[in-house]
């Protein structure tokens, strides 16, 4: 079973590993874990709320769609391994994402 390897963060300061079923977005697998990422959208690629950075095993992702990308470049701190995480589904390889420090949420300004 793939693992996803959170780094610290204010919502989970110590970091975490978590089991993932292979197919499950890495949102709904932080969500599941009590990890509150922000999904504005309810997990439609419809915001950047739920934004993640892999930073390791990114080439294990499908290739992210272009209504993903479109919304990526309105995300803050995008950087070329970012991906929405309501999008980017778990394959069979661990990954390990970083959690950016802000996020815009129009819907909380």
């Amino acid at each position: 079973m793939p693992k996803i390897i959170v780094l610290p963060h204010d919502l989970c300061p110590d970091g975490d590993v978590l089991e993932a079923e292979s197919g499950e977005s890495i949102c709904s697998v932080l969500l599941k874990n009590h990890i509150d990422i922000e999904h504005a959208c309810d997990q439609v690629c419809a915001c950047t709320t739920c934004h993640v950075v892999i930073k390791e095993g990114f080439s294990s992702l499908d290739e992210s769609e272009e209504e993903e990308d479109d919304m990526l470049d309105k995300a803050w701190g995008l950087e070329p391994t970012s991906r929405l995480s309501c999008q980017a589904k778990v394959k069979d390889q661990d990954i390990t994402i970083e959690i950016p420090k802000y996020t815009i949420n129009l819907a909380k300004e």
